[in-house]
């Protein structure tokens, strides 16, 4: 029986070799003595020795035990080796119609990104278009997503014969058990890359910084979110790819407050204009309006701009504009002002609660004689 070489001497790696030491080996080595461009004699022998120290090494509980025991370590179980159990038959192969046929993993759709971008109360109210920036994973640019530099082709993984998976026999008292596991090797993949691309560096995806302009339209509130299919990372092995979900907040309005689809502005008068009434002019979001103040107006006395709103986001029309008035009282005076005051307060007389308007409920009320 031929004695096993070394894996380390079969890799031509140090026993202190890191796992990329060990992957990069594998690579040149695998690379050189594939059968496929390889037609010496010996060639399949030694890739498969190759594959076998590579399959160990890289794996970390494998090598620790084989640095350990060597090639008698018990880093693969053999469950009852060597007792004869032929005669109980293949009980789970009669059971489950035959051995479970292995395939490769198949594509992944990528994932999913967000971003939060920030408007201005006037972008909110009439729409506009926003160009975000963002960095996500493409597929790579030279490789077309296939991982190896151009002009080379993945190879066959010889460990799992293309599958993706490895199949291992047991026996027992029950019968015989088959596993299947993904394959160390090609990580599930089938194939093995022996020449990465030398931008990806066999990856198939690489980060990229792109622009995306993104149309916003007119009504939206802070809180709401935007999709945008395909615009996410990069899918795996021709998966597709994920989406972007930009959420939205409105910056605050130096005069304007937002109430759902109003708009709320406080007016500040002086109490003149409050006794004697005024025209004064009103910002909206569509430029100034001129309001009519009638004569004993009080503050919190509020008027209804019909139309001077947000857009109703998901149905024609707009909100309204409510403009509430706040009477200032001025807290310094000059001389000649003081001493006007002075002479109007002699003939004003006790202030009194202003009387208040009745409301629709009061006014039934009163239809039927104040009964309660």
């Amino acid at each position: 029986m031929a004695t096993k070489r070394d894996y380390y001497e079969v890799l031509g790696v140090p026993r202190t070799a890191t796992e990329g030491e060990i992957k990069r080996a594998f690579r040149k080595l695998a690379f050189h003595y594939h059968p496929d461009h390889n037609k010496e004699d010996g060639a399949e022998e030694r890739f498969k020795e190759i594959n076998e120290a590579y399959e160990v090494l890289y794996n970390s509980e494998k090598r620790l035990a084989y640095d350990r025991f060597g090639h008698a370590g018990g880093w693969a179980g053999r469950g009852f080796e060597g007792f004869d159990f032929s005669g109980f038959g293949d009980i789970f192969e009669a059971f489950f119609g035959g051995p479970t046929t292995a395939t490769r993993r198949g594509s992944q759709r990528g994932a999913d990104l967000h971003y939060q971008t920030t408007i201005s109360f006037e972008e909110a109210a009439f729409g506009c278009e926003k160009e975000i920036e963002i960095w996500r994973t493409e597929s790579c640019s030279l490789c077309r997503g296939l991982g190896s530099e151009p002009g080379s082709q993945p190879t066959k993984c010889l460990n799992c014969d293309g599958t993706g998976q490895v199949r291992r026999v047991q026996q027992s008292i029950f019968g015989r058990f088959v596993n299947l596991t993904t394959c160390e090797h090609c990580h599930g993949e089938g194939r093995v890359i022996t020449h990465p691309c030398s931008r990806c560096r066999g990856e198939g995806r690489e980060r990229q910084r792109r622009h995306i302009v993104i149309n916003i339209p007119p009504g939206v509130d802070s809180g709401a979110q935007m999709r945008l299919s395909g615009e996410g990372e990069a899918g795996v092995k021709g998966g597709s790819p994920g989406n972007l979900y930009v959420s939205i907040t409105l910056e605050p309005h130096p005069l304007f407050r937002r109430e759902g689809d109003d708009i709320t502005y406080d007016l500040p008068i002086n109490f003149a204009q409050a006794a004697l009434g005024d025209e004064v002019e009103v910002p909206t979001m569509d430029g100034q309006v001129k309001l009519k103040i009638a004569p004993g107006a009080q503050t919190g006395k509020g008027f209804r701009l019909r139309d001077r709103g947000f857009p109703h986001l998901h149905r024609g029309g707009r909100g309204d504009q409510l403009v509430r008035i706040y009477v200032v009282t001025p807290q310094s005076l000059e001389e000649d002002q003081r001493r006007l005051l002075q002479e109007l307060a002699g003939t004003l007389g006790k202030a009194t609660m202003p009387v208040k308007e009745k409301g629709f409920f009061d006014r039934i009320k009163d239809a039927f004689g104040g009964v309660s």
